[in-house]
C-alpha cells in the first residue's frame, strides 16, 4: 500500500516507517522539524529513512492547509497514519498555542484532506492522558474521559472527538490509539528515562517529582509499532474505534530509576520534589479490546527494554 505517515522524524512516526518499510511498502512521511527538542535528532531520524527505497519525505507543517491537500491529491494514499502532534504535558501550560496549532488546526486539517480524497482508514494518535485523574484502574476505553488535567490531554480529547463527527459524516474508517508512556531508542529528550541516563552519566542528580510515588505502565517501541501496524491493517474493525496500546503492567517509577541505574552502571542520585501541574499519579492500560480485535500481545519488560534504550544512549554520547 502507499501510506502517509505524519511526524515521521518524530520518535514513534520513525519506527512506524521504518516498519511498514519493512514490510514492502510505500511511505510518505512528513515532518515540520520544529525545535521543541533538538532538531538534530529529527533530522538523524529522517537521514535514516531517507536512505531507504520507497520512502519520500516532505517538510511540511500540518497547519498549512493548501500543501496539505496537494499532497494527498498527488499520491491517493491507501492509508494515513497520523502520529504528528505537538507533545508534552507541561510544555502545554507554558505553551498554550502550540498546541491549538497541531494538535487541532493540524488535526482538522488532516481529516479534512481524509473527507476530500476518500481516505478509506485513517489511525491517529491519541493518549493515555485523556484518562486525567480517573480513580478507577486499569484505564479502559468504556471508562468516561471528560476531565484532563492538562490542555495537551483536552487536545487529545478534542481530535478523538472531531474525528468521531467526521467518520459519521463522511463515512471513512478512524483509528484512535491512546499510547501509555512510550520509550525505546531514538526516544524524545524531554522523557523522564532520558533525561535520567543523562544526569546520571553526567554524575548529576535526577529530578523525582512527587517524591517518587508514580506508576506508570511504560511501553517499548516495539511494542507500540505492532499496535499500530495492525490498527493499519486488521479486518472486523468498526467504522470508529478508540484502542489502549499500553503494557498492561504500571511500574513504579523508583523500580524505574533502579533498572535504568543498573544498565548504566551507576547509583542514581536523586533530588526529591513535589508532583507537578497537569501530572498524574498512576497509568495503567486495560488492552483486552487491542489483544481481542488488534492481535495486540506486548512482550518487552521494562528492565529488557531499558537495557535496549541504555545500548542506544551509549553509542550516541561515544559515536
Amino acid at each position: 500500500m502507499k501510506i502517509l505517515v505524519t511526524g515521521a522524524a518524530g520518535f514513534i512516526g520513525s519506527h512506524v516507517a521504518h516498519a511498514l518499510l519493512d514490510d514492502g511498502h510505500e511511505v510518505v512521511g512528513i515532518d515540520n522539524f520544529n525545535d521543541y527538542y533538538p532538531v538534530e535528532l529529527k533530522e538523524a531520524r529522517h537521514a535514516r529513512l531517507e536512505a531507504r527505497a520507497g520512502y519520500a519525505g516532505h517538510r511540511m507543517d500540518l497547519f498549512d492547509y493548501e500543501p496539505m491537500s496537494e499532497l494527498f491529491r498527488r499520491n491517493g494514499f491507501d492509508r494515513v497514519c497520523h502520529l504528528a502532534a505537538q507533545a508534552g504535558v507541561r510544555y502545554s501550560i507554558k505553551n498554550p498555542f502550540a498546541y491549538q496549532q497541531a494538535n487541532l488546526a493540524g488535526h482538522l486539517n488532516v481529516l479534512e484532506c481524509c473527507r476530500h480524497n476518500k481516505i478509506p482508514r485513517l489511525v491517529y494518535a491519541s493518549s493515555s492522558s485523556v484518562y486525567g485523574g480517573n480513580k478507577k484502574i486499569p484505564f479502559s476505553e468504556s471508562d468516561p474521559v471528560d476531565h484532563p488535567v492538562s490542555l495537551y490531554a483536552a487536545t487529545k480529547k478534542a481530535n478523538e472527538l472531531m474525528t468521531h463527527s467526521y467518520s459519521h459524516l463522511y463515512g471513512f474508517q478512524s483509528i484512535g490509539l491512546r499510547f501509555f508512556t512510550v520509550y525505546g531508542p531514538w526516544g524524545r529528550p524531554d522523557m523522564a528515562y532520558w533525561l535520567f541516563s543523562k544526569a546520571m552519566l553526567a554524575g548529576q542528580p535526577i529530578k523525582v517529582f512527587n517524591h517518587g510515588d508514580m506508576k506508570r505502565d511504560f511501553t517499548y517501541i516495539d511494542d507500540i509499532v505492532q499496535g499500530v501496524k495492525a490498527a493499519l491493517f486488521a479486518e472486523g474493525l468498526e467504522q470508529y474505534e478508540i484502542f489502549n496500546l499500553g503494557n498492561n503492567q504500571p511500574e513504579r517509577l523508583m523500580d524505574m530509576i533502579q533498572y535504568l541505574g543498573d544498565a548504566l552502571g551507576i547509583e542514581p542520585q536523586m533530588e526529591m520534589l513535589p508532583m507537578q501541574p497537569g501530572d498524574v499519579p498512576i497509568t495503567f492500560a486495560d488492552i483486552e479490546k487491542a489483544k481481542l480485535k488488534l492481535d495486540y500481545q506486548p512482550t518487552t519488560s521494562l528492565k529488557e527494554g531499558l537495557v535496549r534504550f541504555v545500548e542506544w544512549f551509549q553509542r550516541q554520547e561515544n559515536p
